[in-house]
């Protein structure tokens, strides 16, 4: 692992949180960041909320992504916006996910990684 990749990763954790606390600023509920470290190849954390409507889930992605850029995180890609019922929003190494009530608990992402460590929003 480069300098680089060790620098990466940790500033992977403060926009995972960052991305839950604006979801929670922004009335979404239900929220998990999970720690996938080490466990997924593909990314580090997912932070993952429910909204209670599309043009909530919008604005919530809007601002994280804003949020994120100020930390200096390139978006790769966002799927769902137009939508709003599940937003993806990816930033390679945290991949935030903003579901509908109804889509959130169709996909159940939290049981599918039910090994990985769930975070406290708060730290």
């Amino acid at each position: 692992m480069t300098q680089k990749t060790k620098k990466k990763r940790s500033e992977d954790k403060p926009l995972a949180l960052d991305a839950a606390r604006i979801a929670r600023e922004r009335n979404c509920t239900d929220i998990t960041v999970i720690d996938l470290t080490g466990i997924s190849p593909a990314t580090n954390y997912f932070v993952i909320a429910t909204g209670t409507s599309a043009r909530q889930a919008r604005t919530v992605a809007d601002e994280i992504s804003v949020e994120a850029k100020k930390q200096g995180h390139q978006r790769f890609g966002i799927a769902g916006y137009d939508k709003g019922e599940w937003i993806l929003l990816d930033f390679v190494s945290v991949v935030v996910h903003i579901f509908s009530p109804d889509q959130r608990e169709y996909y159940n992402l939290e049981m599918l990684w039910g090994d990985a460590e769930q975070l406290n929003i708060d730290e």
